[in-house]
C-alpha cells in the first residue's frame, strides 16, 4: 500500500460499471435516497429493518451525509448504485466492517424494488469486489446474509463466493423479533484471481 494511512489511499468517488456507476453519495442525493427508501419499505423487510427509520427527505440527508463523512476518513464506503445512462438510484451497496489492519472488508447491498431482477446488484458488487482486492489489498472480502433472504444469497453464488458455512442464530432481529442463521460467503486472494471478471473492468 502507498501509506500507512488509509485516508491517505486515493480511493475514486465515482467507480465505473458497464450499467452502473456506484459513487459515494454527494448532499443532493437525498431527495433520490427517500424516494428509493419510501417506494420499497414493504419489500425490504424483513431483512432490512433500518428503512422504516427514515420518516422525511431530512433523514436521508443526515443518512446519506454521515455516509459520505465516513467515505472521506476511510471507515467505511456505502455507496449508491445509479443507472449510468439516466442517473436514476437503483438502489445501495458498500464496503462495510472494513479491517486495515487484517484487511478484510464485508459488502453489503440492497436494490428498489422497482429493480429487482435486473442485475444491476451483481454488478455493483463486482466493482467493489475489485476495489477491495485490487486497491485495498484485501486478504478477504465476506458477504452475509439471513439464509431466508433467497434474492440476496444468489449474488455472491453468481459470483462465484465461495460458501463457508452458515452462523446460527446470528443476525440481526428482523422486523417479526427473531433471530435468524446467516450464510457466510467469502473470497480470499486465490478465489478471486481465479475468477474470469477479476481480470476485467466491466
Amino acid at each position: 500500500m502507498p501509506s500507512t494511512s488509509p485516508i491517505l489511499i486515493p480511493v475514486p468517488d465515482v467507480l465505473q460499471g458497464s450499467r452502473v456507476v456506484v459513487r459515494c453519495y454527494q448532499p443532493e442525493d437525498a431527495a433520490a435516497f427517500y424516494e428509493a427508501v419510501d417506494e420499497s419499505r414493504d419489500h425490504l423487510p424483513p431483512f432490512e429493518n433500518w428503512a422504516h427509520d427514515f420518516h422525511s427527505v431530512d433523514d436521508a440527508y443526515v443518512q446519506v451525509t454521515h455516509c459520505r463523512a465516513r467515505w472521506m476518513v476511510r471507515q467505511e464506503f456505502a455507496a449508491g448504485i445509479f443507472h449510468k445512462e439516466t442517473g436514476r438510484l437503483l438502489g445501495a451497496c458498500g464496503i462495510h466492517r472494513v479491517d486495515w489492519e487484517r484487511r478484510v472488508f464485508m459488502i453489503g447491498y440492497w436494490i428498489r424494488k422497482s429493480e429487482v431482477g435486473k442485475g444491476y446488484v451483481s454488478e455493483a458488487v463486482r466493482v467493489l469486489t475489485r476495489l477491495a482486492f485490487r486497491l485495498f489489498g484485501a486478504n478477504r472480502v465476506e458477504i452475509r446474509m439471513n439464509t431466508r433472504n433467497v434474492r440476496s444469497a444468489a449474488v455472491p453464488q453468481r459470483l462465484g463466493f465461495v460458501l463457508e458455512g452458515t452462523l446460527r442464530n446470528a443476525t440481526p432481529r428482523s422486523i417479526e423479533g427473531k433471530l435468524g442463521d446467516e450464510y457466510v460467503y467469502a473470497l480470499i486472494p486465490e478465489d478471486f484471481l481465479a475468477l474470469p471478471w477479476s481480470r476485467t473492468d466491466e
